[in-house]
């Protein structure tokens, strides 16, 4: 059974940073690409950004020099870094996990996701 588990969100003041995990467990598959996407109250979910197998990015325009994506294909886990938030960054921040093999899904698999708070 796939699990895709978020972790590392909170409440920070603006300007601060926060580091955000995602893995994913389970067997019999190859994770391909990951992302983070999230979802403000009274908004629709929308992409943060995007790390493929082989480390390439892509980030929304938003966090663009602000958030860097990284991966650990080992350890089926990416990593979220986000400096310089700021109070529009307050949202709930979803993972999603494309797999290969006997696990694929068209739509991928999602995290519960995880809380950021930014205060100003």
């Amino acid at each position: 059974q796939v699990q895709v588990v978020e972790s590392g969100g909170g409440l920070v003041q603006a300007g601060g940073s926060l580091r955000l995990a995602c893995v994913v467990s389970g067997t019999g598959f190859i994770v391909n690409a990951m992302g983070w996407y999230r979802q403000a109250p009274g908004n629709q979910r929308e992409l943060v950004g995007t790390i493929g197998r082989g480390g390439s990015t892509n980030y929304a325009d938003s966090v663009k020099g602000r958030f860097t994506l990284t991966r650990d294909n080992a350890k089926n886990t990416i990593y979220l870094q986000m400096n310089s938030l700021k109070p529009e960054d307050t949202a709930v921040y979803y993972c999603r996990a494309d797999l290969s093999g006997v696990a694929f899904r068209p739509d991928g698999y999602w995290g519960q996701g995880t809380q950021v708070t930014v205060s100003s």
